[in-house]
């Protein structure tokens, strides 16, 4: 691609004629196809990248932030807390640009960790389930806060469980899927309760709903566990949502120790159908970090199909 980057309706082309075949599904313009047929169409190995806008372009305004993703080529973006936003703004960028939004997070301030918050947890998800359907997400980020001082771990655990458990009908009911969020604690987080992607898992299985599974967020993961391809892929349906960072410094794949490459095929040779969302600090311009991010899950797609 040189110093261009692809664009959906470059990347249609492309697979239209043949070439390859295995580029990264970026999305259908709205006169040829819905969303959801381009869902159900998703062939396997088929990665769809997001990009976070809290943290790529963030020397722009907000909602102009959202055009830059879509010049990338990216067939969604995604964002944070939804309070401090313009809601109709973003829903504008977002048909303007005929992209989707990936992801957004639970209105924050409840402390799932805490026990007896079981009833704020709940109105906090029924809030953000009704500004999602409003925007068409169906992927609600859950952060359970920081550890409760003097409150067994066992007993914030069960909160947690509980917690998850009382707000899963509401977000059956809305159509959305929660996606529980372990985060390092020996970097960005220090005090967070839920640092183990083993433990996020186990919390998923005890709820026991179709509509709450883990983010997991290969970045935290590899500061905290490591073994990050067989933790992915023994539990991959579990998974619901990815977010992606190197470490050290957070920056776009290829700047750290992780081999993104092998990451993302192993990604690519399961059945996963979510985003994968780019949540990290360039190294250089945003442009290039997506371009490079965009052009290394191709290459992952193309060896996963070949089976290399």
């Amino acid at each position: 691609m040189g110093d261009r980057m692809m664009t959906r309706r470059s990347f249609l082309k492309t697979t239209a004629a043949g070439i390859g075949g295995m580029g990264l599904a970026l999305g259908c313009p709205p006169l040829l196809a819905s969303r959801a047929a381009e869902a159900k169409a998703l062939e396997p190995g088929t990665l769809r990248l997001s990009a976070c806008v809290e943290m790529i372009f963030r020397d722009r305004p907000f909602l102009e932030r959202i055009d830059l993703v879509a010049k990338s080529g990216l067939p969604a973006f995604e964002f944070w807390s939804w309070r401090n936003k313009d809601i109709d703004g973003i829903l504008a960028r977002k048909k303007a640009n005929a992209f989707e939004i990936s992801a957004f997070c639970v209105d924050p301030g409840c402390r799932l960790a805490l026990p007896r918050s079981k009833e704020t947890h709940v109105s906090a998800v029924r809030d953000t389930a009704r500004v999602m359907q409003k925007l068409g997400v169906k992927t609600m980020i859950i952060t359970v806060g920081n550890e409760i001082p003097r409150v067994p771990r066992e007993k914030q655990h069960e909160s947690i469980v509980d917690c998850l458990k009382a707000s899963a009908p509401v977000a059956e009911e809305a159509g959305i899927t929660m996606v529980v969020e372990p985060l390092n604690t020996l970097v960005d987080h220090g005090g967070y309760y839920l640092w183990s992607s083993k433990e996020g898992f186990e919390i998923v299985r005890e709820v026991g709903s179709p509509n709450v599974r883990l983010l997991y967020d290969i970045y935290h993961q590899q500061i905290m566990e490591g073994n990050l391809i067989a933790n992915i892929t023994k539990n991959i349906d579990l998974i619901a949502h990815f977010h992606v960072g190197d470490v050290p410094g957070r920056h776009e794949p290829g700047t750290g120790e992780i081999n993104y490459l092998n990451v993302f095929k192993a990604i690519a040779r399961t059945a996963y159908k979510g985003y994968v969302g780019l949540e990290f600090v360039p190294a250089k311009s945003g442009e290039e970090a997506l371009r490079h991010s965009l052009e290394l899950a191709q290459k992952a797609e193309a060896l996963a199909k070949a089976g290399s």
